[in-house]
């Protein structure tokens, strides 16, 4: 997991003209785990290129989306929910959002419509406040789960949280508000000429969004205290000659024996379960076939061991 380094992307493209007025910059997500970031990234840029689960933690790196409208371009860059750190990997991803936060031109703070402010929200308006030179947007995520009235009660509830540039309700799922939060979000960039070529959704690297939708398939009907424990890596990825197939050899990292178990399932009917929805994902990607070979390894403890976290693509840098 690479410093964003955002400053290098700043640097204009050598396009032939852009609109006068036009902005482009960086909008980061910010907000406790499970509150809808991934899935309002996905739905503003249009394809997925974040995964999504009804796990908290589910996003581990940030992942830069790409908006482009006719008057701008938004370059979204989605975080770990910030959360108290129980592990080093945890310690890390708290300090990766937190380095992002001084880097963007706006902040997005996700605060889900259907949930009583928390202690979680107290805490992440109260290191939001700080950020004195960068304005927040306070976005209330999956207003379609309530009605209009307790809707209202969020957005006051939410006011009263801090001195927010904007207030916007939305909701990624039912497409609602989705136009005018790309347009607040817009509003605050700085004016320049666009910083990714017209069509470029995402930077993320194909083997790194690969990893992520293995992982993703993973996830799904696992006990609680797994999805913490898996970890993916692409080991080998390549096109097969003479034929419009690719072939992706993955490892799935554990942290026990046990948990190797529960990812593989009965006879292995689990584990070819979670190849076989991540291969249509992957299909749909890279816009080919693929053939996918996932093995299940054990990794012990590595969400605490600094070598393992190098080894699985959590560097200090990060």
């Amino acid at each position: 997991m690479n410093d964003l380094d955002l400053e290098k992307l700043r640097l204009p493209l050598e396009t032939p003209s852009y609109p006068e007025g036009f902005r482009s910059g960086f909008a980061c997500f910010v907000g406790r785990p499970n509150v809808g970031k991934s899935t309002l990234m996905n739905a503003l840029v249009g394809q997925k290129v974040a995964i999504t689960s009804n796990r908290p933690q589910t996003t581990r790196r940030t992942v830069r989306g790409i908006v482009h409208r006719p008057e701008a371009q938004l370059i979204i860059v989605d975080t770990p929910g910030l959360h108290k750190p129980r592990t080093l990997l945890g310690e890390r991803l708290d300090s990766l959002v937190r380095s992002t936060l001084v880097e963007v031109d706006v902040i997005v703070f996700c605060i889900p419509a259907d949930e009583p402010i928390g202690r979680g929200d107290t805490y992440i308006a109260k290191e939001l406040a700080e950020q004195t030179s960068t304005p927040v947007v306070a976005v209330v995520t999956k207003a379609d789960l309530v009605d209009r009235d307790a809707l209202a009660g969020q957005l006051l509830a939410v006011s009263e949280l801090g001195d927010w540039a904007d207030i916007v309700p939305v909701s990624a799922e039912g497409e609602f508000q989705l136009d005018t939060v790309s347009e607040v979000l817009c509003s605050h960039l700085p004016e320049g000429p666009p910083l990714y070529p017209d069509g470029d959704l995402t930077d993320e690297p194909e083997e790194m969004l690969v990893a992520e939708l293995v992982r993703e398939a993973a996830l799904e009907g696992v006990r609680d205290e797994l999805p913490h424990s898996i970890a993916v890596v692409v080991d080998e990825m390549s096109e097969r000659e003479g034929k419009e197939l690719v072939d992706i050899y993955a490892s799935l990292y554990v942290e026990r024996s046990s948990q190797k178990a529960i990812v593989i399932g009965t006879k292995g009917a689990r584990l070819r379960d979670v190849g076989s929805r991540a291969r249509k994902q992957i299909e749909g990607l890279l816009g080919r076939r693929a053939f996918l070979d996932l093995r299940v390894r054990v990794a012990k403890d590595w969400q605490r061991d600094p070598k393992l976290l190098r080894r699985l693509g959590f560097d200090q840098q990060s």
